[in-house]
């Protein structure tokens, strides 16, 4: 039985040892290269007596910050990744909550971190731990003494307080959702990811940690290529990519602004995507543009390690049909829960609650808000079994497939109706010449706006909506924008469009 993720790096160095791992397209390293410099990291925290801690890693996106995430683990410690792209005052409550004894950096981000109050933390370069002489012997008794519910990261999401939760992921639930994750997407040796995600969001799981288990190679996509679709295509012609698991805005990005027209993606087979609803009309251009590829939808939130649902593309999608969410995983369950603790029959909405292994361990330093969303199964009354509400709604298609309907946050009651907002976005998404949209909601003058990016004047647009919505659900006012803002996980950032509308028109 496996009870450690580094199992996967230890087997695969014996097997494909001077194979690239990880590359930027600039700076790789290869198995073996990547094996003996987490080594060295790891005995660097022995040396130092840092064991069963939270470090932290801030470093620029690369192949050497992965190696720290693997050598951090190699200690027998816990990775807490943060980036320059944070905002600071985030970073300063990050660093305050876990309290770590030391933060790896290398010689760019050095030099922020003198402008944070680190506490006890201290701090070092990567370039100086690597010199590290490895201690063997140490690091085979930590191996060894590692158990599965050992938390191996900490990353950080965003609470509706304002203030970052934590959340805490152990070797079980990261084993688990990697077994389950490459047997579904069928991943192998052959595999060259082309990663979009942030390292410091638990989206690259998809990546890093299959790598490792296969023998594949990973390139690290540089972030300004999202803005250049077709600079971004060629990138992934040019390394031969032929996995890619991004997040929905990344995919429609290239496919809403005519990108294939010049220049069309030569190796992909696997196209994976998340977090977000997939418009159809986009959905379908990648499809057509690739119509080999294998195509899936993949739902789950952080506190449930990664994703915990699918759904492969198999069939064609009407326009004003939704993308399933599907079924889970193996070794999980989906329950959907109503108001009063009981299932949901079908076609009836609920909570869609999380139970498995791929349950995380809860919020770090945060009890309060981990007994929150990390509940008691109230179908079990014999025996303790935490379950993870999402503060997600759903509910399940006549076929006995999972559908998203909204979050928790996203509904809206509007002259006396309960109102989705994402399928007012949906039904924008629909309309020939418009490429994007958000809806967000006006509380202080009870107004749905509606913000877009396409061809079509907003007047234009909302002739066009009056003949695809009742009225109740129109947008009391449509926007046209160059382009929406983004989250750095590359979601829709309606947090920002509000406090944009906020300051533009709430007077």
């Amino acid at each position: 039985m496996q009870n450690n993720v580094l199992k996967y790096l230890n087997h695969i160095v014996e097997e494909k040892p001077d194979k690239t791992a990880f590359s930027d397209g600039t700076d790789s390293l290869s198995f073996r290269e990547v094996h003996r410099l987490s080594r060295s990291i790891g005995s660097f925290l022995h040396k130092k007596g840092i064991y069963k801690k939270p470090v932290v890693v801030f470093m620029r996106k690369s192949p050497k910050e992965v190696t720290t995430f693997f050598g951090v683990v190699t200690g027998g410690n816990f990775y807490v990744p943060i980036d320059e792209e944070m905002p600071g005052g985030r970073i300063q409550l990050i660093l305050d909550n876990v309290c770590s004894p030391l933060i790896i950096c290398d010689r760019d981000t050095i030099e922020i971190t003198k402008s944070f109050d680190l506490g006890v933390s201290e701090t070092i370069l990567y370039d100086e731990i690597i010199q590290t002489e490895i201690d063997s012997a140490a690091l085979d008794m930590i191996y060894h003494k590692a158990i599965d519910t050992d938390p191996i990261y900490i990353v950080f999401t965003s609470g509706s307080t304002g203030i970052p939760k934590g959340v805490a992921a152990c070797h079980r639930s990261v084993i688990d959702y990697i077994e389950q994750l490459s047997e579904v997407l069928e991943f192998d040796e052959n595999t060259i990811f082309g990663n979009q995600a942030p390292l410091y969001f638990d989206a690259c799981l998809k990546e890093l940690y299959p790598t490792l288990k296969f023998g594949a190679t990973t390139y690290l996509i540089p972030k300004n290529l999202f803005s250049r679709p077709i600079a971004l295509i060629e990138y992934l012609n040019t390394y031969k990519i032929n996995t890619i698991c991004w997040v929905v805005s990344a995919l429609t990005l290239v496919s809403a602004f005519d990108t294939f027209a010049t220049v069309k993606p030569e190796y992909l087979r696997t196209v994976a995507f998340g977090s977000e609803v997939f418009p159809i009309k986009q959905l379908r251009i990648w499809r057509e543009v690739l119509p080999d590829a294998a195509f899936t939808n993949l739902y789950g939130p952080t506190e449930g390690t990664g994703m915990c649902c699918f759904y492969k593309v198999e069939r064609e999608l009407a326009d004003d049909e939704a993308v399933p969410i599907g079924r889970p995983f193996p070794n999980r369950e989906i329950l959907l829960l109503k108001g009063d603790g009981k299932l949901a029959e079908s076609g009836e909405e609920g909570e869609i609650c999380i139970r498995g292994t791929s349950l995380t361990l809860g919020y770090y330093n945060d009890p309060v808000r981990t007994s929150e969303a990390f509940v008691q199964n109230p179908l079990i009354t014999a025996y303790p079994e935490l379950i993870y509400k999402t503060g997600d709604i759903g509910r399940m298609n006549e076929a006995g497939e999972l559908m998203f309907v909204s979050r928790k946050d996203y509904q809206i009651k509007h002259m006396g109706h309960r109102i989705e907002l994402g399928e007012i976005e949906v039904n924008a998404g629909m309309i020939k010449g418009i490429q994007m949209t958000a809806c967000i909601y006006d509380e202080k003058k009870s107004k749905i706006v509606l913000y877009f990016v396409g061809e079509l004047s907003e007047k234009e647009l909302t002739v066009e909506l009056k003949s695809k919505l009742p009225r109740y659900m129109l947008p009391n006012r449509t926007i046209k924008i160059d382009k929406l803002p983004f989250t750095a996980n590359g979601k829709i950032d309606r947090v920002a469009l509000k406090k944009m509308f906020n300051e533009q028109y709430a007077c």
